[in-house]
């Protein structure tokens, strides 16, 4: 048995609008019922914390990797918080810690976590995106995928492990 597979759930922590973050619980929800570890940047505020409450609603298992050593910016789904003290750099360690990256609506951010997914060749949803132009080119080389729904971004997954 090899090791766990470690999908990446990254989106905004402000400003998001209801219909992401519900899409980002549904996902939550789904990943854990795969039985897969759902990774976020742990905090309590947006897609971070709603993906972990699915995630922890669904008996799944989560691990945050937090920007600083502040425990009370915590999300209180998350399981194993890395407090990593190193602001947005911790953004490597979300991104080359997952197997798949899931793109949830956000801002710069989310926007650094799929570059840097991109230039390590990780394979990344954007899930609830409307623009497409923005990913286009990285979509024709096969690294940029799109989702609309949880489960539509579930059979991707799949998709993307047996490749």
């Amino acid at each position: 048995m090899g090791p766990s597979v470690i999908i990446g759930v990254m989106g905004g922590a402000d400003h998001v609008s209801s219909q992401a973050l519900n899409a980002a619980e549904s996902l939550g929800k789904l990943i854990a019922k795969e039985g897969w570890i759902l990774l976020t940047g742990g905090r309590n505020l947006g897609i971070m914390d709603v993906a972990c409450r699915g995630a922890k609603e669904a008996g799944g298992l989560t691990l945050g990797i937090l920007p600083d050593e502040k425990k009370f910016a915590t999300s209180s789904y998350v399981d194993i918080p890395i407090y990593t003290g190193m602001g947005e750099a911790r953004n490597v360690i979300n991104v080359l810690s997952s197997d798949v990256v899931v793109a949830c609506p956000g801002a710069s951010g989310t926007i650094s976590e799929v570059a840097l997914a991109l230039k390590s060749s990780k394979p990344v949803i954007a899930m609830g995106f409307d623009d497409k132009g923005l990913f286009s080119d990285m979509e024709s080389r096969c690294y940029m995928h799109r989702a609309q729904t949880p489960e539509e971004t579930i059979t991707l997954i799949k998709k993307l492990l047996q490749d």
